[in-house]
């Protein structure tokens, strides 16, 4: 896209079509948070109002209730926006934009769909876990720069949480990079195509289980029922949430529903093929078709898409079944139980794959794995060859050269011509002077 862009300037002026395509990315990346926040927030009302037996979210707000959400965002625009006497005024102000944009920059290495993506990193997976911990800084600071004491315990419970979970959940991110032999979100994706049994769900035994702890773990790390102590209401009023209101309230449950698909939209990736589905409809595309290829990539899209739109829903299907958990029993679910059935499923998972032994992965193969490569390892390998290319032609002309090849000859010939030439033309300008 920055390549098309930049031919629409003139010589030096190219920097503009990459600041366009980049807005133009950024613009569509921050819609998925927005839009997706008004949506999530409907369709929890929805979920909520089924799994209670709650009359409100199916009669209220026009048909199928979705005026509500959008008469709760005009109150919420349009809300006095109050700040506590006690307060620091530079971090209550400054703590919600930084719960948002820790959110919306981990989307910037995450794929959507083959090369459907911000900026594609070798180390995506890492640049996506690490920035979404970033998240934790804005909740930290909402609690101490409120000046309530309430705030605060819920900030301090919810940096020891994520802290805590972080753990296991990097355990677990770890083993599909193992088996895929990549950091690159993309790359990951890819060699999953196929039928659904190359998923990576589907590697192993372990994979399984695997998945679930790095879900529960994915539950902690973005602050939803049953471990979301930092909003607990009933001993905290409501957590580091409580002096907050209007447009700023509202950033803290964007950032939520932002970081709800985003960690639902990485297990699609990681465990169940990103965008590619349970059959492969588009394998007959070739690569040249700028047309077939957009339309598979639109597929793809939808299609994970989907994926993280049911890892969201199961997340609200939790929170609205299982009761909230108090922060001793938060803790001792991360360190004696996520945290060590990860680690066993990892030397489960390495011994596996060490030991090649077969598993559903195996079923009707359509690919294998090492066929897809990172970007930058296939650039390598075409920068190698046009290198051994080059220095087989010197070679050749070296050898041609020393050993009187066929270059050494023909150049024999166009000197004998050029002499001969010179020979008949002296010859002709003497018999002229007779």
């Amino acid at each position: 896209m920055a390549d098309y862009f930049s031919t629409w300037f003139p010589v030096g002026w190219d920097w503009l079509g990459w600041l366009l395509a980049a807005l133009i990315q950024a613009v569509l990346l921050l819609h998925v948070i927005a839009v997706g926040a008004v949506v999530f927030i409907w369709l929890e009302r929805k979920i909520a109002g089924r799994i209670q037996d709650r009359l409100g979210p199916t009669r209220t707000g026009g048909k199928f209730g979705w005026l509500q959400t959008l008469a709760d965002g005009l109150k919420l625009l349009s809300k006095e926006d109050l700040m506590p006497r006690d307060a620091d005024p530079l971090l209550f102000k400054l703590a919600p934009y930084i719960s948002l944009t820790a959110s919306f920059a981990a989307y910037l290495a995450l794929p959507f769909a083959n090369d459907w993506v911000g900026v594609r990193m070798n180390i995506a997976l890492f640049f996506v876990i690490a920035v979404l911990g970033l998240e934790v800084f804005g909740v930290i600071l909402a609690g101490y720069g409120s000046g309530s004491k309430w705030s605060l315990f819920g900030g301090m419970r919810q940096a020891a949480q994520v802290v805590s979970y972080e753990v296991p959940l990097g355990i677990c991110v770890v083993v599909p990079v193992m088996i895929a032999g990549t950091m690159d979100l993309v790359t990951i994706g890819e060699q999953q195509a196929g039928l659904f049994s190359n998923w990576l769900f589907f590697h192993d035994p372990f994979c399984m289980i695997l998945f679930w702890v790095y879900f529960t773990c994915g539950i902690a790390s973005v602050n939803r029922a049953p471990f979301d102590l930092a909003e607990a209401e009933s001993e905290l009023v409501a957590g580091f949430l409580t002096e907050y209101s209007g447009i700023r309230w509202s950033l803290f449950f964007m950032a939520e529903y932002g970081s709800m698909f985003l960690v639902s939209g990485l297990a699609a990736i990681l465990f169940f093929g990103g965008w590619n589905g349970p059959i492969p409809i588009f394998f007959w595309v070739p690569e040249d078709n700028f047309t077939l290829e957009t339309l598979a990539n639109l597929v793809g899209l939808a299609n994970f898409i989907l994926k993280g739109v049911v890892g969201v829903i199961v997340m609200m299907w939790v929170r609205w079944t299982l009761p909230r958990l108090r922060i001793d029993q938060v803790i001792t679910m991360c360190l004696k139980y996520c945290v060590p059935i990860a680690a066993f499923c990892f030397l489960g998972s390495l011994l596996w794959t060490a030991a090649h032994l077969p598993f559903l992965n195996d079923v009707l193969p359509m690919q294998a794995r090492g066929d897809v490569r990172e970007g930058w390892v296939q650039d390598i390998d075409d920068e190698l060859q046009r290198r051994e290319k080059r220095m087989a032609v010197e070679a050749y002309e070296l050898n041609s050269a020393v050993e009187g090849g066929p270059q050494q000859e023909a150049q024999v010939l166009l000197d004998s011509e050029a002499e001969d030439r010179v020979a008949l033309r002296s010859a002709e300008q003497t018999e002229a002077a007779r």
